[in-house]
């Protein structure tokens, strides 16, 4: 089932709870108990999984079954070389089924979605038009900047979004062009109608790249099935927090640009004047790969093709439902969206509140244990948009609440409950603003040390 096609329970429908068990699957640090400013300990409510999932309890294990092979990759004599470079050749095969990838497109390793964006951008022709959405994340919006880009406004029906790309396509004189778009919006966790704009820009010769960092670990991706040319995701977000993170797609591109990263393993000869780069993946991941980063968003990807991508979005759609429900409970919360709550839409809610969403989102933390994030989550544009704020004013604040396969209606109901509690009584601590955020002063918590 493609993600244009999924669609979330309405608020009036009746109440539907997960059809798998829930949690749908581990996660490491799902019983992990944290201190209170006010005294004793919590489980920990974690709903901060758009800016970084946990590690899935599948991925751990995998990383672990291979450190005491690890070892240098392609260039080693030894064992353990051998058995290296077939886990990083490996993941590339599962990273593209999980993507449904065509049989010639290109895995690149990177750090995560802002750098596999920014070795896109650099990769592009010279002569090439770049068409974005203004409801885009940094990542997606910053990199672009050097070429001829148009940030077209975001209609307010998603029905709409294709007609928009295709407009803008209609005038474009250069000989190459790319649509750039999100997957799925951090913010609001609206999910686009990606066929649609594959459709449009298909009509005019133009490359479509898509943004899944919030897509991938919720919805099922078919890049062949779509027709789509690129696709990035990060790691970390996919439950495999060890810093990498993937360009998979069309090969063309990537071999006749120079080199993103310069450097060994991404050539054949060398003298002191030339080199001969090596054709992609090779090409851009000069120097030693992250082999267990490799290793770590495979086994990510392989548990999330097990659970399956219906049973993922079932699990999805009912805590959204739920949490729905329990948020219209209370006065002056309202969640926050570009085309309204009817849509599909990813475990991310953002919410305009009747308090500073700072002073709550320190007060979910430090008295009742719950993460969450308040900001304006790296997509300023969008976030002026929804509150109304001029292009150019300044960047609201807000909270926003997201969740995933480790989640349970239990996290949701203790953070509703305790949102409440919050804005009813407000904070029963002090606070201060320490580099740029509010924090507990003073902080009685003890903290593990790491090293």
């Amino acid at each position: 089932m493609s993600a244009a096609t999924l669609r979330r329970p309405t608020l009036d429908a009746p109440v539907i709870q997960p059809i798998v068990p829930d949690p749908l699957l581990a996660v490491v640090g799902a019983d992990l108990p944290v201190p209170l400013v006010t005294g004793g300990e919590r489980r920990f409510v974690h709903l901060d999984y758009a800016a970084s999932a946990p590690a899935l309890e599948a991925v751990v294990e995998a990383v672990q079954r291979h450190l005491p092979w690890y070892s240098s990759v392609h260039r080693g004599a030894g064992f353990t070389s051998s058995v290296s470079s077939e886990a990083l050749e490996g993941a590339r095969h599962v990273i593209r089924e999980f993507v449904g990838g065509r049989a010639d497109d290109v895995v690149v390793f990177t750090r995560n979605t802002t750098d596999s964006l920014n070795l896109l951008a650099s990769v592009i022709p010279d002569d090439t038009t770049v068409l974005t959405l203004d409801i885009e994340h940094h990542a997606n919006l910053l990199p672009w900047r050097k070429a001829i880009v148009r940030h077209l406004p975001t209609p307010s029906r998603p029905e709409e979004i294709a007609g928009v790309f295709a407009a803008a396509l209609a005038e474009v004189t250069t000989a190459h062009a790319l649509i750039t778009v999100t997957g799925a919006t951090n913010v609001t966790g609206e999910v686009l109608p990606i066929a649609s704009i594959v459709e449009a820009a298909r009509r005019f010769g133009a490359r479509v790249a898509v943004d899944a960092a919030q897509l991938a670990p919720h919805r099922a991706i078919d890049i062949e099935a779509l027709g789509v040319d690129y696709v990035v995701f990060s790691g970390h977000k996919l439950y495999a927090p060890f810093g990498s993170g993937v360009l998979v797609g069309r090969r063309d591109w990537l071999d006749q640009a120079e080199p993103y990263l310069a450097g060994g393993g991404a050539v054949g000869t060398v003298s002191v004047q030339h080199a001969e780069w090596l054709p992609s993946p090779a090409r851009h991941e000069g120097g030693s790969p992250n082999v267990l980063g490799a290793v770590a968003i495979a086994a990510a990807c392989r548990a999330l093709i097990d659970a399956g991508p219906e049973a993922i979005a079932a699990h999805d759609h009912a805590l959204l439902a739920h949490l729905d429900r329990r948020l219209a409970e209370l006065d002056g919360v309202e969640p926050v969206t570009v085309f309204g709550l009817d849509g599909d839409r990813i475990g991310i809610a953002t919410l305009r509140l009747p308090r500073p969403a700072a002073e709550v989102a320190a007060a979910l933390s430090a008295e009742h244990g719950i993460g969450t994030r308040d900001g304006a989550f790296c997509a300023h544009p969008l976030m002026r948009r929804l509150f109304d704020h001029a292009p150019d004013g300044p960047v609201p604040n807000a909270l926003r609440v997201s969740f995933g396969v480790g989640s349970t209606i239990a996290d949701l109901d203790h953070f509703v409950d305790s949102l409440a509690t919050v804005l009813r009584d407000g904070p029963q601590w002090d606070y201060a603003v320490q580099h740029g955020r509010l924090v507990p002063t003073p902080d009685p918590r003890p903290r593990p040390t790491p090293f």
